[in-house]
């Protein structure tokens, strides 16, 4: 099990980014949030085994909208926290 930090720039607000990032983060099974930023960028925290939080950033990455452009990830490691079960869109 890890938790990964991520910062997302890019076309990523207004375009339906972190419904999109909920919808696949539901459907993988990780717990976390996703939340914007007043910078423009969006930030996630995403809690699940390896393999599962790998292929989630891969998606994010392709765009969870068809409207979202990613220029970047920025990817740090986070300490495992209770997410009570649930990945949710924070404001």
């Amino acid at each position: 099990m890890i938790n990964v930090q991520l910062t997302i720039t890019g076309r990523v607000q207004g375009v339906g980014f972190r419904w999109g990032t909920l919808q696949i983060a539901r459907q993988l099974g990780l717990c976390g949030f996703v939340r914007n930023q007043a910078d423009g960028t969006v930030y996630v925290e995403a809690q699940g085994p390896k393999e599962t939080v790998d292929r989630f950033i891969c998606r994010l990455a392709q765009g969870p909208t068809s409207y979202a452009i990613i220029d970047r990830i920025q990817q740090t490691a986070g300490h495992l926290t209770d997410y009570r079960g649930q990945f949710t869109i924070r404001r």
